[in-house]
């Protein structure tokens, strides 16, 4: 509950900083109570939080304590290579995160930058020598890729026993052929999936709605939880009655990348929540100037939702998790066929 009280303090001070600088000649008694709403529904909440950032942190540490039995048989460490293209800051970010993130369960860490205007001719020739390379067991390709190259063809061209980010096209099959099991699933509807297992959420026999239909996360998370068996209804811009199907649902995965768009009134009372989303919203009251939120209006959800991620600190961290305990898999069987 300290890390529910956390968000709900969060959302509290950025409410009284925004009210304070409201000119109070203009607002009335009524919009006094408007701008105060949001706080009275953070104080009320009744959900508890899924720390996905504690539940990553436990799953880190089991793959360290593996890792160390296993790099004694193996002789060597896991490993995973990251093909970074450009310059971005939010790619730049991401990638020093995993890169930390292998350090700290004792893989070994390989990593290729390339320049913005790389060929795609030259970037599949650095995907080809991490498919060769013994030592790796795992091979990422930070997206997005510049405009002109082909994402698709690049993705395509990772080895699928080293596709640990799951994107591979028989990967995705396999995931939608009953009986078949893909070599690595995308890490984060995995996450998703092993928040709901470790919060001792039941999948089986339960309505989901995914809302959003990404190759990357919607779609995987809703054939995830078709395997679970759950009864899935995906929910995206073409639906018509997408309130009523979410507001029907046990368990819903909030992936349409719009800030907040998932009011309280969508949500059946007691269903758990996973919000995937992660959007930066202007906010002159902040520090930075902006507020980081998610897909779903975290205050009011909570009011009527049993479980619920926050934002950030839910999803985030279990997608590096994710990605480690995938590379592991890989690592495992490379060193088991050998």
């Amino acid at each position: 509950m300290a890390l529910l009280q956390q968000q709900q303090q969060r959302v509290a001070a950025g409410e009284r900083r925004r009210a304070a600088a409201a000119p109070v000649a203009l607002c009335s008694s009524t919009c006094r109570r408007t701008l105060l709403r949001p706080l009275a529904a953070a104080a009320a909440a009744k959900a508890s939080l899924i720390d996905g950032k504690k539940i990553a942190e436990d799953i880190r540490k089991e793959i360290a304590a593996e890792v160390q039995q296993l790099q004694k048989a193996a002789g060597r460490a896991p490993g995973l290579a990251v093909v970074l293209v450009g310059a971005r800051k939010d790619s730049e970010t991401y990638v020093r995160s995993k890169k930390k993130a292998c350090a700290e369960v004792g893989f070994e860490s390989f990593g290729t930058d390339l320049p913005e205007d790389v060929s795609q001719e030259e970037l599949l020739k650095v995907v080809a020598q991490y498919n060769a390379d013994p030592k790796v067991d795992g091979i990422l390709v930070q997206l997005p890729l510049p405009k002109h190259i082909n994402e698709q063809a690049v993705l395509d061209a990772i080895s699928i026993v080293k596709d640990v980010d799951g994107f591979h096209p028989q990967n995705i099959g396999s995931l939608a052929m009953r009986g078949r099991s893909p070599m690595f699933v995308s890490c984060t509807p995995k996450g998703c999936m092993e928040l709901l297992k470790r919060s001792g959420v039941q999948v089986a026999g339960k309505t989901a709605a995914v809302v959003g239909r990404s190759n990357i996360v919607g779609l995987p998370a809703a054939l995830l939880l078709q395997n679970a068996d759950a009864t899935v209804t995906m929910v995206h811009s073409r639906t018509p009655n997408a309130e009523e199907v979410v507001r029907a649902a046990d368990i819903v995965i909030a992936a349409c990348g719009k800030a907040e768009m998932v009011k309280g009134d969508w949500i059946k009372p007691g269903a758990v929540i996973i919000d995937v989303g992660i959007n930066a919203v202007d906010d002159p009251s902040a520090k930075r100037g902006y507020r980081l939120v998610g897909d779903v209006a975290f205050a009011e959800v909570a009011e009527v939702a049993s479980k619920i991620t926050p934002v950030p600190g839910g999803v985030g961290p279990m997608t590096i998790a994710m990605l480690l305990q995938n590379t592991l898999e890989g690592f495992k069987r490379r060193v088991a066929s050998r």
